[in-house]
C-alpha cells in the first residue's frame, strides 16, 4: 500500500518507461526544430549547388556558391529565429509583469478567476475553488502563468539558444548536398547530389513525422518531393543562364 501511495503522489512514475517530465514537450519541440532546420539547409544549399552546376562545370565556382549559401543561410536562418524567439520572450516577460502586477492589486479576483478556469476544465465549482486557493498559496505567479497564460515564468525560451540551435541544424543539413557534389567527378556531380539530397530528405522526412506521430511514408514522400522538384527547377534555369550567357 505504500507503494502504491507514494506512486500515485508523484513520487515515481505512474508507468515505468514512460518520460512524464514537464520539459518533455519542450525537449519535442526543439528536437523538431532541429530536424526541419537541417531539411532547409539540405534544400536550399542543393538548389543553390545544382542550379550553379547547370550552368558551369567548374568545381571551384560550385563549391563557392554552395558554401556562400551554407554561411548566408545559417546566419539567416539564425538571425531570424533570434529576433523571433526574443519578441516572443519579450512579450511573454510582459505579460508575467502585468499577471504580477494583478496579483498585487486584486489577489481575490485572481484566485477567482484561476477558480473559473479550472471549474471549466470540469472540476466542480468547489473543488476548482480549493484548487485555485491552494496552488495560489503555494505559488501564485506560477499557478496563473501555467494556467491562464501557458507559460512556465522558470523556463522561459533563450533567443541565444534558439538561434544557435538554428544555425548548427541548418549548417549540418547544407554540408550533405554540398559535400555530395563537391567531391565526385565532373559527370556524375548532378546525379550523386541527388542521390544524397534524397536520402538525407527521407531521414529528416522519417524522423520528423515520428516525433510528432504523423504518416511517415506521407512526409517523407513530400519532404523528397520538395527536395526533387527544387533540384531539378533550379538545374534547368542554371542550364538556361549557362547557354544564355556561353
Amino acid at each position: 500500500m505504500t507503494e502504491t501511495r507514494g506512486q500515485a503522489s508523484g513520487d515515481v512514475p505512474a508507468h515505468p518507461g514512460e518520460p512524464h517530465h514537464e520539459s518533455l514537450g519542450s525537449k519535442l519541440n526543439w528536437l523538431r526544430a532541429g530536424v526541419l532546420g537541417a531539411n532547409d539547409g539540405i534544400v536550399s544549399v542543393a538548389g543553390l549547388v545544382v542550379g550553379v552546376a547547370g550552368a558551369t562545370t567548374d568545381r571551384t565556382t560550385i563549391l563557392m556558391s554552395g558554401i556562400a549559401g551554407l554561411v548566408a543561410g545559417a546566419l539567416s536562418m539564425a538571425g531570424g529565429e533570434y529576433v523571433s524567439v526574443s519578441t516572443q520572450r519579450d512579450t511573454e516577460r510582459a505579460m508575467l509583469k502585468l499577471e504580477k502586477q494583478e496579483l498585487k492589486t486584486m489577489p481575490e479576483a485572481e484566485e477567482r478567476e484561476l477558480a473559473g478556469i479550472y471549474e471549466k476544465k470540469g472540476l466542480s465549482a468547489e473543488l476548482a475553488a480549493r484548487v485555485a486557493r491552494e496552488l495560489t498559496e503555494s505559488d501564485a505567479l506560477q499557478a496563473h502563468a501555467e494556467a491562464e497564460l501557458r507559460i512556465d515564468p522558470d523556463d522561459l525560451t533563450s533567443p541565444w539558444q534558439a538561434a544557435w540551435a538554428s544555425f548548427v541544424s541548418f549548417s549540418i543539413g547544407a554540408l550533405l548536398p554540398l559535400l555530395a557534389i563537391a567531391l565526385p567527378p565532373t559527370s556524375w556531380r548532378v546525379w550523386m547530389c541527388a542521390a544524397a539530397v534524397v536520402a538525407g530528405l527521407a531521414l529528416t522526412g522519417f524522423v520528423s513525422a515520428r516525433l510528432g506521430d504523423a504518416g511517415r511514408l506521407r512526409a517523407v514522400a513530400r519532404n523528397v518531393g520538395v527536395g526533387a522538384v527544387t533540384m531539378l527547377v533550379t538545374y534547368y534555369v542554371g542550364a538556361l543562364f549557362g547557354v544564355t550567357l556561353g
